[in-house]
């Protein structure tokens, strides 16, 4: 064990992850934690060794750490994306990757902390005030990938694109890297100076979520009404699959804590819960979410005067005319929390609009509400969905709203479509780490802009994989294979080939597979020229 390699991971502790820089995913603490592990180190290892630098065991834990994870490795160049890690196998790919990126010698990690003893609402130092308003709560988790959702960096353009870099594989697995283009510009050296560069505007980068856009209906274009059931752009349901189902409405919302916080009691204002002075939010996100649920159970508006990733303040929309509500948080950054810092409430002055609708009641208001729902039945309808919500905050959304909050939520849930082209590599690396010896065939193709090759990008064209027991168990099935293929109806469509077999007692067994663009004499030559060459040689 003396001979075991020893290195060096930066854990961040502060901040979030921040995806718009230019070399991808970066964290904004600029004063990390140097934690020694060698290949042997397991989770529990890891997350003890943080506590107790810290000084925070037994009063903090750490919930998971967000990995800053090298995907592309191109011309001196390295582009980072997030993986979450939850457990010792989830390490491994750390591991894995410094082994496989050499030119990143330094890992970086953020731990995501919680209080050890937690609450249902936001933490509150003054211990007569119940739970928040806005009823404090913790992230959505992300399907799929695990990795904290925001807005693709670049927009794609007309098709499902990505750059990666699949170099370094070991042993039989098989990667093919076609027309690859460089996927970063101008990124500082790479190598363990590159952990501790600091750009001040990109750290003070905050993720989309958190701006305040309660106009969000001005000046957009709003969706195609959408005909029958399925709002999720996949096919036609029966009707009996827009049911509503009441009782996701009461089991848990968007951050994990139920969702009647926000809804309008029998009482109507009478009894409700005012902020207090040293009230404490996980991040920004769930600060603007009580006070925008606060605003709307009181059926009145305010503005926001100040907003930047320190600082929120927002001001009754008729202060200094008889109303002096007004409130003011700020980041704690020693504990990377949100307080309230100031407040100068309740209300003194009446709710006068007559509108069915209320300018708080923005599309992450609703995604907060309508996510326990669309988690039950992904196909349920927009009609419903707005139904529920007015019902819910007794004020009427517009559809265009609406509709964002669940292509949203579907998005947090299932993964964005494009996103999901984005970890393909991941899935990739995943596939070679849990079962070596797989076989994983990937092209992509150029982007062209008027005429000229866009380095930045690349398109996803096609991907062929079997696993080392497919290969195997064909040596003992009957020497034939039958190959056919189906039409995917997602957003970029496409077409997956798959070859079976049949053993001695005509059990099936599917043994390679591929997604194509589309049933051509192409697209069959690429899936049976690796079928015949891997698998059935």
């Amino acid at each position: 064990m003396a001979s075991e390699e020893s290195f060096v991971v930066l854990v961040h502790h502060r901040g979030s992850v921040n995806r718009k820089t230019r070399s991808g995913v970066k964290f904004p603490d600029k004063n990390p934690l140097c934690i020694v592990v060698t290949s042997t180190t397991s989770y529990d290892d890891l997350v003890s060794a943080v506590l107790m630098k810290l000084g925070l065991d037994g009063a903090k834990r750490v919930k998971k750490f967000f990995y800053r994870i090298p995907v592309t490795v191109l011309q001196n160049t390295v582009k980072y994306d997030c993986f979450t890690i939850n457990n010792d196998v989830d390490l491994q790919v750390m591991f894995l990757c410094r082994r496989q990126f050499p030119e990143v010698r330094t890992p970086e990690l953020l731990a995501r902390m919680v209080d050890v003893v937690s609450s249902s609402g936001g933490s509150n130092r003054n211990t007569n005030t119940i739970a928040n308003p806005a009823g404090s709560s913790s992230r959505p988790a992300v399907a799929s990938s695990s990795v904290p959702v925001y807005e693709p960096v670049v927009q794609p353009v007309a098709s499902p694109s990505f750059a990666v870099d699949l170099n370094g594989t070991e042993g039989d697995e098989v990667v093919e890297r076609e027309n690859l283009p460089n996927a970063l510009v101008g990124v500082a050296p790479v190598g363990v100076g590159d952990s501790f560069l600091v750009d001040e505007e990109e750290d003070d980068v905050e993720p989309d979520m958190i701006d305040d856009d309660s106009a969000d209906d001005i000046g957009a274009t709003g969706p195609a009404l959408e005909v029958g059931g399925s709002s999720s752009g996949t096919q036609q349901y029966p009707p009996h699959f827009s049911s509503l189902d009441l009782d996701a409405m009461r089991h848990e919302g968007v951050l994990g804590h139920a969702v009647g916080f926000g809804a309008r009691d029998a009482e109507g204002t009478t009894g409700l819960i005012e902020f207090q002075v040293g009230q404490q939010f996980q991040d920004k996100d769930e600060a603007l979410l009580s006070v925008k649920t606060y605003s709307i159970r009181r059926g009145v508006q305010y503005k926001v005067v100040e907003s930047d990733h320190r600082r929120y303040v927002g001001k009754c929309s008729e202060f200094g005319n008889g109303c002096t509500w007004l409130i003011r948080l700020s980041l704690q950054k020693r504990k990377g929390i949100w307080e309230v810092k100031r407040y100068n409430g309740p209300h003194t002055c009446l709710a006068t609009s007559i509108s069915s609708d209320h300018r708080s009641l923005d599309y992450h208001v609703i995604l907060a509400f309508i996510m326990s729902m669309v988690r039950a039945d992904a196909s349920v309808s927009i009609k419903v969905l707005l139904n529920a919500t007015a019902a819910h905050f007794g004020f009427r959304p517009t559809y265009r709203r609406v509709w964002m909050a669940k292509q949203k939520s579907i998005a947090l849930i299932y993964g964005d479509w494009d996103e999901s082209y984005n970890d393909l590599p991941r899935w990739v690396l995943g596939v070679q780490l849990t079962m070596p010896g797989s076989v994983v065939v990937l092209k992509t193709s150029p982007v062209r802009v008027g005429g000229q090759v866009d380095e930045s990008q690349a398109y996803f064209h096609r991907l062929f994989w079997t696993f080392p027991p497919c290969i195997e168990a064909f040596r003992h099935c009957k020497p034939l294979v039958s190959i056919d293929g189906t039409h995917l109806y997602g957003k970029y469509g496409g077409t997956l080939l798959i070859a079976i077999a049949q053993d001695g007692n005509s059990n099936i067994l599917p043994v390679a597979f591929a997604l194509v663009e589309g049933e051509n004499a192409e697209s069959w030559t690429f899936f049976l020229s690796h079928l015949r060459q891997h698998v059935t040689p």
